[in-house]
């Protein structure tokens, strides 16, 4: 596992683990009437931490004694093995391309957390992830867990993530601080929004900590 990804589970008294915990909780009160079970994380542009965040969501979710489901759908750049120190296959992949009957998720170490890493690469990600094949993954998994999380690639560059999020309740926009051209992140917005996915929130990654909330948290 590599750990330094996963503040909420080194640092759970940091100010940046209380965050996770906000939002959280934001997005729970945000789906009061309209159910949130299944969630997608994607971004502008690459590198701007939307792999790292929904980790760190997953964990808060788990805590909160949600059982969860963390799928890493990045099927051209996946990183969630790496982050959790699992095998890459089996995966989803596999179970649309291979007609899996159960998904085959790894337990982390993390109580009522599971992650289904990616498998192998697809050779055409988009088509798969927009499969009636997916639709009955998402299906099944809906049955397992109270919460199913879906890391996806960057929503401007490739087509995948707005396949998923349209099968899907939501979308989480993942910004980074000194790094998204408000273009980009105009564009991610605007793409989202053209096929009528639910946007239920930003999260803006490398944001400077105020010193006065990190004392308060004991940080």
């Amino acid at each position: 596992m590599n750990s330094a990804n996963l503040i909420t589970l080194t640092n759970p008294r940091s100010p940046a683990s209380e965050a996770y915990r906000t939002l959280r909780t934001n997005l729970m009160f945000s789906s009061i009437n309209e159910p949130l079970q299944t969630l997608v994380a994607t971004s502008a542009g690459p590198d701007e931490g939307k792999s790292t965040t929904i980790a760190n969501i997953a964990v808060i979710f788990a805590q909160g004694g949600k059982r969860t489901i963390l799928v890493d759908a990045d099927l051209r750049r996946p990183s969630q093995h790496m982050i959790w120190g699992i095998e890459q296959e089996p995966g989803l992949t596999t179970m649309l391309l291979e007609d899996m009957p159960e998904p085959p998720v790894c337990e982390v170490g993390v109580e009522n957390l599971w992650v289904l890493p990616s498998g192998p690469l697809a050779a055409t990600p988009a088509d798969v992830i927009g499969s009636s094949r997916m639709d009955a993954i998402i299906e099944h998994l809906k049955s397992m867990a109270d919460v199913i999380l879906f890391d996806t690639p960057p929503v401007v560059a490739v087509t995948d993530a707005a396949l998923l999020a349209s099968k899907v309740d939501g979308a989480l926009l993942v910004l980074r601080a000194g790094t998204t051209k408000r273009d980009y992140a105009e564009q991610a917005k605007e793409l989202l929004e053209h096929i009528h996915v639910r946007i239920v929130g930003v999260v803006l990654t490398n944001a400077q900590i105020d010193k006065k909330m990190g004392a308060y948290y004991g940080a």
